[in-house]
């Protein structure tokens, strides 16, 4: 525009000019018509000439201009097209964005109608988990070997591989831990790095004079997870030992020869509804679970001792048990592997229930207590709350026992008149006993502060039962015929557990057992009462505070106590002390601290001391011969046990 209104100017000026100098009817000079006429004739036609060629030279500058801004116009419109078509782009996107919104809130709208659902199967989503880690565990091995791949063989930090190993679409996952233990007891008992809680000594045992130490690697784990899956269906296998078993040569004198044992060895089936089957040697139901019920979920007790604390109910033995597990709840049934323990004094002899082992059946034939012949497994139902805030549980016990019973084995008490029992070993009337005992137990989680601090309490009661805590106090005792009778039993523990770092675990327990008296009497040819059966008021415990004269060699006797033979003389109990546990209790404290817990596994180190206290029921000493009765004693031992230990977890 400035061009062409320069443009305009110009021919304005020089036409204005022209017009100017040629006056509208002026007079032409003389001299015009002559010579000087023509030459000014030719400079006005050259300058006239000139004018136009610079009209015309402007001309062509302003239509080049004019050129130039055409082509930027149509830039500008090029340019202009193209921000259309990305607009239009752009508002395709956001169109099929909104679609897309769209169609995630209609999703989310159907997850939150079908919420219920969702809940239900919650249940089999949480019984996928450990596919779930499977596959994280074969997209770790193949990220691994990717990255091993790219640093010439060597893994992401050179030394790292996959925690499971595929075998014919079988996952394979290895575990356990090494430890190095100690245990020193103020009173010895002759035991590794488990408590004999029951064979804690009272004062009348030379044991009870002498302290111990024990040093142990035995408690070390060795375990080996398989997973797979059968259509819809998962299946685990799980195989765990340790070193705490016993042959007949084993000893740690100089080369420590102690055998691998099974602990555990169990096959699961689990359908995505929830519904599982186990069978194998496993933990009880008694066994308090972290979640449900499901196997390698039991929550146990942090403390060192192999033998776990008193007050504690457990088994591991056979067990084949079906299960539900819902969202919150779950139910179950089992049979587990029976036994019958027993505790009896004044009976006949004339009746058994266990038989000596045989070593051709590969059975332990040098197990003097012998084996139970087991009328029927026992039958336990659990069931499992997890409302969201704690866990709790309740389990329900039937055990069977049985006895062969001989009556005329019984004398001076025959079933039989006396006529017709022949002899004092007759067989006449023999018969086979049953008996049944039962409990209960229950246990309640409470996570204080979640997941810093626990509190646990559990109870467990019944007759027969004793066998499922861990003192292992007697299951039954005998009437004066022979017959069988279920000793009631109770059992209690209370639990703290802190975590107060990710580092460090600190635990308190207090718990107890206790055995009911289940006496009896029967009167002699004199007239007397003869007391039978667990823990009677006659029992005679005057010998409980002596300590016995070691006279275990063979040979020696009271009046010759040294004969000459090539080996010293053992402990000995002095006296009669019959001690029938009225309970036993125990106090424990304890910590844990993992320096290092990480992909390379778990070092940790403990230490635990532990308070035990034994005291038996009171016997007065009454006389069979002359009826006549002593002063009361009540026989208590104690035991001051202190552990520590090192191990390191394989990750």
């Amino acid at each position: 525009m400035k061009k062409f209104a320069a443009l305009t100017l110009s021919i304005f000026l020089t036409y204005g000019t022209a017009l100017a100098d040629a006056p509208k009817n002026a007079d032409v000079p003389p001299a015009a018509a002559g010579g000087p006429a023509k030459a000014a004739k030719a400079a006005k036609a050259k300058a006239a000439e000139a004018a136009e060629a610079k009209f015309a030279a402007e001309l062509e500058e302003l239509r080049q201009a004019l050129q130039a801004q055409q082509e930027q116009l149509q830039l500008l419109k090029e340019e202009l097209g193209k921000r259309d078509r990305q607009i239009d782009e752009a508002r395709e996107a956001a169109a099929a964005a909104n679609a897309r919104a769209a169609e995630a809130t209609a999703k989310a709208t159907e997850a939150v109608n079908t919420t219920a659902e969702v809940k239900t199967t919650e249940a089999m989503l949480t019984s996928n988990v450990s596919d779930l880690k499977v596959s994280n565990n074969a997209l770790a091995s193949s990220v691994a070997t990717v990255a091993a791949k790219s640093n010439n063989g060597q893994g992401a930090s050179g030394d790292e591989g996959p925690a499971s190993i595929k075998y014919k679409g079988i996952s394979i996952t290895p575990g356990g831990f090494i430890a190095a233990e100690t245990v020193s007891r103020s009173h010895a008992t002759g035991a590794d790095i488990n408590s004999t809680f029951t064979g804690i000594p009272y004062p009348n045992n030379a044991l009870s004079r002498i302290s111990e130490s024990e040093f142990s690697g035995r408690q070390s784990r060795l375990w080996l997870l398989l997973d797979t899956k059968v259509g819809n269906t998962k299946v685990t296998g799980y195989y765990e030992g340790d070193f705490l078993g016993t042959g007949v040569t084993s000893n740690n004198r100089q080369s420590n020869s102690y055998v691998f044992r099974q602990r555990q060895l169990w096959a699961r089936a689990a359908w995505e509804s929830g519904f599982s089957i186990s069978g194998g040697q496993m933990w009880s139901f008694v066994t308090e679970s972290k979640k449900g019920i499901e196997n390698r979920q039991e929550a146990f007790p942090l403390q060192i001792d192999a033998q776990y604390i008193v007050g504690w109910a457990w088994q591991r033995a056979y067990g084949f048990r079906v299960v539900q597990n819902f969202d919150k709840f779950a139910v179950g049934l089992s049979i587990e592997g029976p036994q019958t323990t027993y505790t009896g004094h004044g009976s006949g002899n004339n009746f058994f229930f266990n038989i000596p082992a045989q070593g051709a059946g590969l059975l332990n034939f040098v197990d003097t207590a012998g084996y139970t012949t087991n009328k029927s497994p026992d039958f336990l139902v659990k069931a499992t709350l997890d409302p969201g805030w704690g866990h709790y549980e309740v389990v329900g016990i039937l055990s069977p026992f049985r006895s062969r019973v001989y009556p005329c084995g019984a004398l001076p008490l025959p079933t039989f008149p006396t006529a017709t029992c022949l002899t004092a070993t007759s067989v006449t009337g023999a018969f086979n006993d049953s008996t049944v005992g039962g409990g209960v137990g229950a246990t309640g989680r409470f996570p204080v502060i979640a997941k810093k601090l626990d509190l646990v309490a559990h109870f467990q009661g019944g007759d027969g039962i004793a066998r499922y805590s861990s003192a292992q106090l007697a299951d039954v005792t005998a009437r004066p015929d022979g017959t069988l009778v279920p000793i009631r039993s109770a059992a209690w523990l209370g639990s703290l557990e802190a975590h107060p770092t990710p580092k460090l675990d600190l635990y308190a327990y207090a718990g107890g057992e206790y055995a009911a008296r289940t006496a009896y009497t029967f009167t002699n040819a004199a007239g007397h009462p003869v007391p039978v059966g667990y823990g009677s008021p006659l029992f005679n415990n005057s010998g409980c505070t002596t300590e016995g004269f070691p006279l275990t060699q063979p040979g020696a006797t009271a009046a010759s106590p040294f004969p000459p033979i090539p080996s010293p003389a053992g402990p000995q109990s002095a006296g009669t002390c019959t001690g029938d546990i009225h309970q036993i209790v125990e106090g424990t404290l304890g910590f844990w601290y993992k320096p290092y817990n990480g992909p390379k596994g778990r070092l940790q180190f403990g230490v635990q001391y532990s308070y035990f206290e034994k005291v038996g029921w009171s016997g007065d000493n009454a006389s069979v011969t002359t009826g006549l009765v002593g002063p009361s004693q009540r026989p208590k031992a104690i035991d001051n046990v202190v552990f520590t230990s090192f191990r390191y977890y394989i990750p």
